[in-house]
């Protein structure tokens, strides 16, 4: 069962991280970090390299050229308004929950933990 959104619709998760505003530049200057680059950075690019070498051992996951152009299409449209790297961050996730890879209140959960141990 599909889950995709139509065209400009946002899941209600990712509204809420777009509707936060929590950029990288902005949080960097909040606590004084000077690393231009956010941490997690590294961590969404191994998991698009994991992700495309699964759809090529024959996973659902999406191709590199399917998750890219949607990541691209997802960023100019859905996403314009945040900036690289933050873009390509929800894009992914919106196009993991359209697969149902992960669902809404996962993605909620995961979402409050990361939260929680930032804020502990």
């Amino acid at each position: 069962m599909s889950t995709r959104t139509e065209a400009g619709d946002v899941h209600p998760s990712l509204a809420e991280v777009v509707e936060r505003d929590q950029v990288w530049p902005r949080m960097a200057a909040r606590y004084g970090v000077a690393n231009l680059v956010p941490p997690w950075k590294t961590s969404l690019d191994g998991l698009c390299d994991a992700l495309d070498r699964a759809a090529d051992n024959g996973c659902a996951a999406p191709g590199v050229v399917e998750r890219r152009d949607e990541e691209d299409r997802l960023a100019a449209t859905t996403y314009a308004d945040l900036p690289y790297p933050e873009n390509q961050l929800v894009a992914l996730a919106h196009t993991l929950l359209d697969r149902g890879v992960i669902d809404e209140r996962e993605l909620a959960e995961r979402m409050a933990a990361v939260r929680a141990r930032l804020e502990a």
